[in-house]
Parts: C-alpha cells; structure tokens; sequence
C-alpha cells in the first residue's frame, strides 16, 4: 500500500473532493457506506421504470406477503458481505421496500 493519497477520479467535481479530504476516515466510511447505497438504490429505480406498463401482471408468488403488491420484484442487497433479499415495487414518485430474508437461506 503506497503512502501517498489516492488520485481522485477526473471526473468528480473539485469541491467534492475538496470535501472529502477534509473528512476524517470513519467518515469517510459513513460516506463510502451511503453512496453505494445511493447507487443501488438509482440503478433499481431505472430497473423499475423499465418494467411492463401497468396492467401487465405476473401471477402473484405464494410467498408474497399480504402488504407487498403483485407488481413488486425481488432485489438482492449486499451489506457487510451479506445478501438479502427484499421486496420492491413503486409507488407514485417513490420506491418501497420489504425485508424478505438472506440470500443463504431458504426462501
């Protein structure tokens, strides 16, 4: 591991990355940490917004809980080295989401 700093990306705007090298390292994990997570989370919103128009429906699984809508997908979400699986579906402007259980185990 070399001892000087990381280059930063030449596409990352200058007052980012003024920003993060004022941020001490548990911060920098925090932020690390939020901006997968906002990426996982716009990649699925793209995902759902190239989903069958309304109206088309799949037959509605068995193990679909009683609070989840037909039209929800299954999402596998990796945390701390974790998969799990959650429910997702979109409701008006926003994405919602339920806990289903890891990806390890049975379903």
């Amino acid at each position: 591991m070399s001892y000087e700093p990381p280059t930063p990306p030449t596409n990352l705007p200058t007052e980012v990355v003024n920003a993060l090298n004022k941020l001490g390292q548990d911060r920098l994990r925090d932020v690390a940490h939020y901006a997968e997570e906002l990426a996982e989370h716009k990649e699925r919103e793209g995902r759902l917004e190239e989903e069958s128009p309304e109206g088309e429906f799949e037959e509605r699984s068995d193990d679909l809980p009683d609070d989840v809508p037909t039209k929800a997908t299954i999402t596998i979400k990796e945390i701390n080295d974790n998969r799990y699986y959650y429910w997702q579906w979109r409701e008006g402007d926003k994405i919602k989401s339920k806990y289903k259980g890891p990806v390890n185990s049975d379903k």
